[in-house]
């Protein structure tokens, strides 16, 4: 019998990724790997200066080659950036593998994120609006792809973490 698929987390910027992702994978007594900390360690550079110096397009190809390495080769928990899951090959990597989507509403996410500028596609004139933006554009996609969705708001980390549990051990059961 083979290895159990890389459960994946994703989801907005904000909605708590990079907390519940290791919080589930100790839970669940698996590694935990973070595709941005694989992308900044292949390009040594941060992502924001990866945006900046080379653009999206770039990044997204980048963050597309890394996603489909950890797929195949990780068998834990995958928290993958809120912009992983736009990119068709992504996408279609994803198929098979549970995908939790953590979903946090407007309120929840720009409290979290803070709209800091670290985040370049949160820097501009108005962050509040294209943080809004980017919430109603992605909401569909992230449901297309997610085996299972949870709400972060009003919620701590440990509660979203046994949240997911439970819904992946009835995925098991089904």
């Amino acid at each position: 019998m083979g290895q159990p698929p890389c459960i994946v987390i994703a989801g907005p910027p904000g909605s708590g990724k990079s907390t519940v992702g290791p919080l589930l994978a100790e839970h669940l007594g698996v590694p935990f790997r973070d595709s941005d900390d694989d992308i900044v360690a292949r390009a040594g550079r941060v992502i924001a200066d990866i945006f900046a110096e080379d653009g999206e397009p770039a990044f997204r190809a980048l963050e597309e080659e890394v996603i489909a390495e950890a797929l195949a080769e990780h068998h834990g928990v995958l928290s993958v950036g809120g912009g992983a899951v736009l990119t068709e090959g992504t996408q279609k990597r994803l198929d098979g593998h549970p995908v939790v989507f953590l979903n946090v509403g407007f309120a929840a996410g720009v409290h979290r994120v803070g709209l800091s500028t670290a985040r370049p596609l949160l820097a501009g004139v108005n962050p509040r609006a294209t943080y809004r933006a980017l919430l109603e554009a992605r909401l569909p996609v992230y449901r297309s792809i997610a085996t299972i969705e949870v709400t972060t708001d009003h919620r701590a980390p440990a509660e979203i973490v046994e949240a997911i549990a439970r819904e992946l051990a009835l995925e098991e059961t089904q």
